[in-house]
């Protein structure tokens, strides 16, 4: 049974970066053919995926959120992490990790299997 538990602060002032960290139990994120990712729901429900990194270490980014996001991992600590720029009130959102599955022949992204509990993630003065 695969993991995953979101760390990160609550709360955000408006310009700031966001950085959260995802721990992950039960798979490891270097494992064929996974991606982790991160996703995020607002408060009227919309739910956007921003993007992941792959299990060779490829990410790929929602291009809308491309220039402010970067996604990273630690195999040592079989961890991964998101950190988001610029941070504005429209950024307020539960944000959850997520286990991405990858196409074996096309590499390409197509669904999920996981995902945390979520953090509430407040952008505020």
């Amino acid at each position: 049974q695969v993991q995953l538990q979101e760390s990160g602060p609550g709360l955000v002032k408006p310009s700031q970066t966001l950085s959260l960290t995802c721990s992950v139990s039960g798979g490891s994120v270097a494992a064929k053919y996974y991606a982790w990712g991160w996703i995020r729901q607002f408060p009227g429900k919309g739910v956007e995926w921003m993007g992941a990194i792959t299990y060779d270490g490829r990410t790929v980014y929602s291009p809308s959120l491309e220039s402010r996001t970067s996604i990273s991992r630690d195999t040592s600590k079989n961890q991964f992490s998101l950190q988001l720029t610029s941070m504005t009130p429209a950024d307020t959102a539960v944000y959850y990790c997520v286990r991405d599955l990858v196409d074996s022949v096309f590499g390409r992204i197509y669904g999920l299997d996981y995902w945390g509990q979520g953090t509430q993630v407040t952008v505020s003065s």
